[in-house]
């Protein structure tokens, strides 16, 4: 199993997103502190079988699925970044990134970072989305970002993430008075 930090959005979002991936094995949130930087910010240590999902894969959707050419005000807390544990993966994931930057207009802001430490959220917040993906913010933010994860990707999502957020997909709009079209 290989693993990386991922950081650019709140973590229950990110966590979300590559919970839904096929070949991500876990995905855990909270904190990450990289050696470039004194403070934590949020994020998540993705693990994932390289067999299925590559890092290439990963950072792509991970550079799509967040707001990645963005320097807004909260980039402390919502660093927009890789966290590599070694200096080869520091290489491919610098070279993914030039890679990927053709796919977008404006710069990436992304940063390729040291990992350095780990703290976990709260045990309640873990699985936000999968353990009640009806709660209100759920079905307000995360639901959408999913949906547009399998507008984007669907090839990399798993049978049981689409069954999910098509299904919480469908629900939302009968919520808000959608009729297709």
């Amino acid at each position: 199993m290989q693993k990386v930090g991922l950081g650019g959005s709140c973590y229950w979002c990110t966590e979300a997103i590559f919970r839904s991936l096929a070949g991500v094995v876990s995905v855990s949130q909270g904190w990450l502190k990289s050696r470039e930087h004194d403070s934590f910010a949020e994020g998540v240590i993705v693990e994932y079988d390289e067999a299925i999902i590559n890092l290439y894969a990963i950072i792509q959707i991970h550079l799509h699925t967040h707001s990645s050419t963005s320097a807004h005000g909260l980039r402390e807390k919502y660093r927009s970044a890789i966290y590599v544990y070694s200096l080869a993966q520091q290489q491919k994931a610098k070279g993914c990134l030039f890679k990927l930057q053709q796919e977008f207009s404006q710069p990436l802001v992304t940063q390729v970072l040291e990992y350095q430490s780990y703290e976990p959220s709260e045990a309640e917040y873990h699985d936000y989305y999968y353990a009640d993906p009806a709660k209100p913010f759920c079905t307000n933010l995360i639901t959408p970002k999913l949906q547009e994860l399998l507008n984007r990707f669907g090839d990399r999502v798993s049978d049981d993430a689409r069954k999910v957020i098509e299904y919480q997909g469908s629900k939302r709009y009968e919520g808000d008075g959608y009729s297709g079209g």
